[in-house]
Order: structure tokens, then C-alpha cells, then sequence
């Protein structure tokens, strides 16, 4: 993972729904007993902050930016100055929420290592639009010296489901490329704003296909887990290929669907590629499409070719996958995956 050449003003991220995540390591859960944890992790999240620590890995400007509020807020920001990532944050008067991640070692009954990790995301805060209207202000700020910006994670309460597509079209007319990495309402918004590239995973892109089919929602509807919806599961190759398809013709520029241990496919402007995984990376999820993303913003603002972008941003995702923590990459995973992983050209 070498640093490549540097590029205009840093790449932004955005993270509205900010969140100091704590994740539990423990050697086996029982969920009806006492669980004892062998390590605790605390550290500033989101998954704008995740994408930020990946590309500051890699040797790249970055500035995270976003809304701060409470106890929550500020142990956030401690963390992000410890770490040595910039930051302007936009103070709010809520606390700022907080994640938890249980990650179960415990083995499996055959015996064999089983890496297993369960979620518990909390909404976040209420905000009010003298506190957006601030955000908006700071933002357009920002954007007059950022290389590329990257909006992603869900929303906090009060802010509607369209502001995604806003922010992508304002940082377009300042001629700054965006990816919107985002589910459910604001997913289905994110097009309107016409970014360079929309990242949803095979789910998040059949929910809001499913939801599109249903009718439209209230724009100004922000349900406080806007990732629930139509019951739908992952689909198949020639349907996610349609859904993507379906974004693009909306207004995005690019589509990349992350397939999980499936890879990638991707629909641009230059064609339509698959990178196909050689194998199955173990360990914790969380903060693997944040790595991936990662991947996409670099390629983005160095202009690599799809091909390869894509490669780089799939193995970044893997890489995420075996560290321990999201945020984290693990370097040697990415070495070894990375040439294994063939991307082709892919039709409907």
C-alpha cells in the first residue's frame, strides 16, 4: 500500500451522525449470562471518521468534519487529536451518540475459530436547523479547498432525508467530486445530487429499489433508523446490475455495489466491471465498506482506471475485515489479496 502522488487540498469527510464507538472483544458470548470481555476499544467513529483513518493511513490529506455534541462529542474529538486527524466540527447541543460491537472469539462447535460480531447502533441526536444551517455554512467553506469530500453513514434526527443530495450538489458546483455512502431514504435522495459515485451494498441498493416501487416518502422524513424498510434480501447479479443502472440514470455519475465476500460491481460512465474475491477474509465487518470507500475517494481524486481502483478498494474492504477494529486495516491481508483479485468486465 503504497502513498501515491499528492493531490489538490485534502478529501473531505462528512459524518453528520458522529458516534464514539466502543467494541467488546470477548472469548465466547453467552447472551443469557455473564460475559467476561478480554479487550475494550474506545475510539471515535462513524463512518466518515472510519474512511478518514484508512486514507490518513495511506499517506493522504484528510479533514473530518461533521456534528459534535455532549460528553460523547468531545471524548470523540480528544480521540480524533490523539490520532492525529484533522478535524472542524460543528458543535451541536445534543450529545453526540454512541455504537457498541460484541466481538465473539469463542469457537465454533466444530472446533474452528469463530469470529462473530453483533451491532447496537443508537440513533443519535436531535438537530435543529440554526445547527444544520451552521453545518451548511462551514461546509461550503471547506469545500473551496478539498480535493474530493466523502458523505456517508445515517442521519441524526432533524435532518432531512434529501440533505445528502444537497451537500453532493454543492461541492459539484465548486467542481469537487463527492461519494455518497448511504441507506434507505437518503440512499434513494443521493443521485439528485449528481455525485461522482453512490457506494450502496446489495441490500441497501434492494431496499431502496423496493422502496422506489412503493411509492415516495415524505423528502423531509428522517426515521430514526432510515436502514429499515420492505424486508428485502440481497439480489441477484442481473438485479443488482438494473439497480445500479436505476441510481446512475437518477443522477449518479458512478454506481459501486459492494457484494460483501462477493466483491464489487460497478456501473460508470467508462463501462461495467465485477472484482470477484479469491477467498473469504474472517473477522469483524464492521468498517469494511468505510475501508472500501476509502479505496474509491483515492482512486477518484489520482483518476486511476476503474480496474484497478476497483481492486485497490476491494482489498481495502478485506483488509478491514482482519483488523480489529473499524478504522484499521490490516496491511498483510491487503498484500496478499490484492493481485488475486480479478476484476472483468461485467453485463447485465
Amino acid at each position: 500500500m503504497t502513498s501515491p502522488p499528492a493531490v489538490r487540498g485534502p478529501i473531505l469527510t462528512v459524518t453528520l451522525n458522529l458516534a464514539l464507538d466502543v467494541t467488546y472483544v470477548a472469548d465466547g458470548v453467552d447472551w443469557d449470562g455473564v460475559n467476561r470481555v478480554r479487550t475494550v476499544h474506545r475510539r471515535a467513529g462513524g463512518k466518515g471518521v472510519n474512511v478518514a483513518r484508512v486514507l490518513a493511513a495511506l499517506g493522504r490529506d484528510v479533514l473530518v468534519t461533521g456534528l459534535s455534541g455532549g460528553p460523547n462529542g468531545r471524548a470523540v474529538e480528544d480521540d480524533l487529536a490523539a490520532a492525529g486527524l484533522p478535524a472542524a466540527l460543528t458543535p451541536i447541543a445534543a450529545e453526540s451518540r454512541s455504537t457498541l460491537a460484541v466481538c465473539d472469539l469463542g469457537p465454533a462447535p466444530s472446533g474452528t475459530a469463530a469470529r462473530r460480531t453483533a451491532l447496537f447502533n443508537e440513533p443519535g441526536p436531535a438537530v435543529t436547523g440554526e445547527e444544520l444551517g451552521r453545518f451548511l455554512r462551514d461546509y461550503e467553506t471547506r469545500l473551496g479547498r478539498a480535493g474530493a469530500v466523502v458523505i456517508s453513514g445515517s442521519l441524526p434526527r432533524g435532518v432531512p432525508a434529501a440533505f445528502y443530495a444537497e451537500l453532493a450538489t454543492l461541492a459539484r458546483r465548486r467542481g469537487v467530486p463527492a461519494i455518497v455512502d448511504a441507506d434507505g431514504e437518503p440512499l434513494r435522495h443521493a443521485p439528485a445530487g449528481r455525485p461522482a459515485i453512490v457506494k450502496p451494498n446489495a441490500e441497501e441498493l434492494a431496499r431502496a429499489l423496493a422502496a422506489q416501487e412503493d411509492g415516495p416518502r415524505d423528502p423531509g422524513e428522517n426515521p430514526a433508523d432510515p436502514g429499515t424498510g420492505p424486508a428485502t434480501g440481497p439480489r441477484g447479479h442481473g438485479e443488482t446490475f438494473v439497480g445500479a443502472e436505476a441510481l446512475r440514470r437518477g443522477g449518479a455519475e458512478a454506481v459501486v455495489v459492494s457484494l460483501g465476500a462477493g466483491g464489487l460491481l460497478a456501473v460508470t460512465p467508462e463501462g461495467a466491471w465485477r472484482a470477484a474475491m479469491p477467498y473469504r477474509v474472517e473477522g469483524n465487518p464492521t468498517g469494511a465498506g468505510d475501508a472500501l470507500v476509502a479505496g474509491l475517494a483515492l482512486g477518484l481524486v489520482e483518476g486511476t482506471p476503474w480496474p484497478e481502483r476497483l481492486r485497490r478498494a476491494a482489498a481495502l474492504g478485506a483488509a478491514a475485515v482482519a483488523a480489529p477494529v473499524a478504522g484499521d486495516v490490516d496491511r498483510e491481508t491487503f498484500q496478499r489479496i490484492h493481485p488475486e483479485i480479478v476484476v472483468e468486465p461485467a453485463r447485465p
